[in-house]
C-alpha cells in the first residue's frame, strides 16, 4: 500500500536545543534505515518549513502507524496521511521514461 504523508514538525521554543539535535540525528538514521528497506520511497523537504512530503510503501495502515510512531521526532509532528492507489490514466513508469526520451512505443 502506498501512502502520501505530510510531516510538519513543531518543536516548542522551550525545548532543550541539545536534546533536539540528538533527536534530529536519530531521525536521520531512522529515515535512512526505512529508505534502505524500501519502506520510505520518497522524502522531499518543503522549502521554507520544518516539514517534508513523503511516500511510503507498506503492507498496511497499521505498519505505517508503527513506522511513523517509531520516528524520534514523532512527538513533535503533525501528520496528514492519504492512502494512494494507481490512477487508471497513469503510464507505467517504464513507458513514461520512454516518452520522456522521445522513444517510439
Amino acid at each position: 500500500m502506498l501512502f502520501h504523508v505530510i510531516m510538519n514538525v513543531r518543536i516548542p521554543q522551550t525545548a532543550d536545543a541539545e536534546s533536539i539535535r540528538q533527536l534530529q540525528t536519530q531521525e536521520h538514521k531512522r529515515a535512512s534505515e526505512l529508505q534502505e528497506q524500501g519502506k520510505w520511497l520518497h522524502l522531499w523537504r518543503v522549502a521554507g518549513k520544518f516539514a517534508n512530503v513523503s511516500v511510503f510503501d507498506v503492507e498496511s495502515s497499521a505498519e505505517l502507524h508503527e513506522i511513523v510512531t517509531s520516528l524520534p521526532l514523532y512527538p513533535f509532528m503533525e501528520l496528514e496521511i492519504t492512502a494512494l492507489c494507481r490512477h487508471p490514466g497513469a503510464l507505467d513508469p517504464s513507458q513514461a521514461r520512454k516518452s520522456e526520451k522521445g522513444e517510439v512505443q
